[in-house]
């Protein structure tokens, strides 16, 4: 029964700096970019650690002095802001900090040089490549490993994707979707966008048959065609209405 005893003092205690640290963690992560969640390289991986390690060890121990902990978060956020920023306009710094790409496979061929400076063993390199559709590397032109660990493969010319302007085909306009409908409720806004309103959604819903209550997400491409995604149905049963 003891271990479920505590001083309450100490767990609200906890709980404030946990409260604390996880809000100046975010706001210190926002000031360092989408890349420290995306796009790891090593630097920011070694970055974002110690500044995670901080904010544990200011939340749960009651002996640390907590305005230090949120200076040492703060003031690594800022060195890596700082760092980024200036690893942008110089191409060493950017190398040092950053990394630089590293060949594995050049015309179908690997290169050992390459799996030895980055680490990465044979079996690791073919398992990427089956991953990305390859499972023969004669078919691959160039495999690099990129400076935050991903593996970029460019097939050679027989082993290409077959595209529209290979069959010359005349494209269909492409653009982004507006979402009119979500969980039945219409998106005025998204409609405003595209120079439609309320009275033109009813009359689609009423030509489709379908009831706004039913509709779980509702799409208009640039093409104007509009697709429903219905409740509680199979994702087969979809209907694409134009």
């Amino acid at each position: 029964m003891k271990l479920f005893e505590a001083d309450m003092i100490q767990v609200l205690e906890t709980i404030i700096r946990g409260f604390v640290s996880l809000v100046t963690l975010f706001l210190v992560t926002k000031l360092m970019g989408k890349k420290q969640i995306s796009e790891l390289s090593l630097f920011d991986y070694v970055m974002g650690i110690s500044i995670g390690n901080f904010a544990a060890e200011i939340t749960i121990n009651m002996e640390s002095q907590f305005v230090n902990g949120l200076v040492s978060i703060i003031l690594f956020g800022v060195v890596s802001f700082v760092i980024s920023k200036i690893a942008i306009k110089n191409m060493t710094l950017r190398r040092i900090f950053m990394g630089v790409p590293t060949i594995l496979i050049e015309h179908g061929k690997l290169l050992e040089n390459g799996l030895l400076k980055a680490k990465i063993d044979v079996n690791d390199l073919l398992e990427e490549c089956r991953v990305n559709g390859y499972f023969d590397i004669s078919e691959i032109e160039y495999a690099i490993m990129e400076a935050n660990g991903k593996i970029s493969i460019l097939p050679n010319g027989e082993s290409k994707p077959l595209t529209i302007k290979d069959m010359k085909i005349k494209p269909q306009k492409q653009g982004l979707c507006s979402n009119v409908i979500i969980d039945g409720k219409i998106m005025y806004n998204n409609l405003k966008n595209i120079n439609k309103d309320e009275k033109w959604l009813n009359k689609e819903l009423k030509v489709k048959g379908k009831n706004l209550e039913d509709i779980l997400l509702a799409t208009v491409d640039i093409n104007e065609k509009i697709t429903f995604y219905l409740r509680n149905i199979d994702e087969k049963t979809i209907n694409v209405l134009e």
